[in-house]
């Protein structure tokens, strides 16, 4: 009996380690999105089919500026997370933020869900970006060139539908 508890009360340490080093495990990071097209920058931010992004801000990651905010996306893409940075145009409201001349290092852009206090985001090195050669359609990612769809299927969405 003593050796049946032993070996559970060893199964019980394994699996809680496993359980610990899996929710910290780096490869699990939820990757989103970025192109430097010229000067357009575009990023995708994965989302579910049941997300809305609600907002979405963007800093000087070096010096945590905010380098622009703006909320309530106009159309269907940047609802489902593929938003061109800077362009007003696309949101109901917008900071007063211009794109900067040169962009910073390294750029951290996230979003929020809309309607829930959720959301994802992430630092980008602009000058790995820009030297990479995305194929149209697709997303530098630290992980190699992704498309949108790529990106969203990072999510184990659950659609209501």
């Amino acid at each position: 009996m003593g050796s049946v508890l032993g070996l559970a009360a060893v199964a019980a340490v394994g699996t809680w380690v496993y359980g610990a080093y899996s929710m910290s495990d780096p490869a699990t990071t939820i990757l989103a999105g970025i192109r430097v097209d010229g000067s357009r920058v575009s990023v995708k931010m994965p989302t579910c089919p049941t997300d809305k992004v609600g907002m979405v801000e963007v800093y000087d990651s070096d010096s945590e500026k905010l380098l622009w905010r703006a909320s309530s996306p106009k159309t269907s893409e940047g609802k489902r997370g593929v938003i061109t940075l800077w362009n007003a145009d696309d949101f109901l409201k917008t900071s007063s933020g211009a794109q900067p001349k040169t962009l910073p290092a390294n750029l951290d852009v996230s979003v929020t869900f809309a309607g829930v206090e959720d959301g994802t985001g992430d630092v980008f090195n602009v000058r790995k970006v820009k030297a990479a050669h995305v194929p149209d359609g697709q997303y530098w990612t630290r992980d190699g060139s992704r498309t949108a769809v790529q990106i969203d299927a990072q999510f184990n969405c659950h659609d209501s539908n």
